[in-house]
């Protein structure tokens, strides 16, 4: 629901649902945990050229990172900055271990399916983000690397993964600032490391705001050197 000139829409996105929207430079989304332990599978495109999108390798790289939280920004693969973490409560959010897909969760869950359960089915990642997908005209050769939101993976000197549970606690909230007009494509599917045997997935509010452009002294404009390259790239990009 729209509330103020600053506060323009809320909604809460249902446990194991898929949400997408363009969200225009000059706004921020904030995403909030409503009950804690929540996940938010996450996909960025360049809603003007979908063909430039979220690049997981360029936007570690560049930052010297292996995880997302305030002051840092998310890539594309054409150098520029699609968004910006302005805001975050947890301080961890994961970037490396992908989304589930049907086998996974039918393994890990057992098999509901709609004809049995209807709208209480087991979702996964994967499908609910070609669902999203498919209503702008994208599909299966578009699926990049997503991020986790509200999630911690941990990586172990053999290179094994491990999910930190508890990383996330209510009301919760992370930031992402439009550096441009971004379609941004969500599930709140269950991390695919989530060591619990349930299927529990949890609900998360959006909220959409205005948001003042990036000043020169902008935190994730002069967090590491390379930023500020991607900004003046992203900003010629506007001219």
């Amino acid at each position: 629901m729209p509330r103020n000139t600053t506060h323009l829409w809320e909604e809460t996105i249902q446990p194991g649902a898929s949400w997408s929207h363009v969200l225009k430079r000059g706004t921020a989304l904030r995403l909030v945990d409503l009950e804690g332990g929540a996940n938010v599978g996450a996909m960025f495109y360049n809603f003007e050229c979908p063909v430039e999108r979220f690049n997981m390798p360029d936007t570690l790289k560049a930052q010297h990172i292996a995880r997302l939280t305030k002051g840092f920004v998310l890539y594309s693969d054409m150098g520029r900055i699609l968004m910006s973490v302005t805001a975050d409560s947890v301080g961890w959010h994961d970037p490396l271990a992908g989304t589930s897909n049907r086998e996974l969760v039918e393994k890990k869950y057992g098999r509901a399916t709609y004809q049995e359960v209807r709208n209480d089915y087991y979702k996964n990642g994967r499908d609910s983000f070609l669902v999203e997908l498919g209503k702008w005209g994208l599909g299966r050769r578009d699926l990049v690397a997503n991020i986790n939101f509200f999630s911690r993976v941990d990586v172990a000197d053999d290179g094994s993964m491990h999910f930190v549970p508890g990383n996330s606690k209510a009301r919760d909230y992370v930031e992402l600032r439009a550096e441009m007009n971004v379609l941004v494509i969500l599930n709140t599917c269950q991390h695919p490391l989530d060591p619990n045997s349930k299927y529990q997935p949890k609900p998360v509010q959006v909220e959409i705001r205005q948001a003042a452009a990036p000043a020169l002294d902008d935190a994730c404009r002069i967090s590491c050197p390379e930023n500020g390259r991607g900004f003046i790239l992203t900003e010629r990009y506007f001219l």
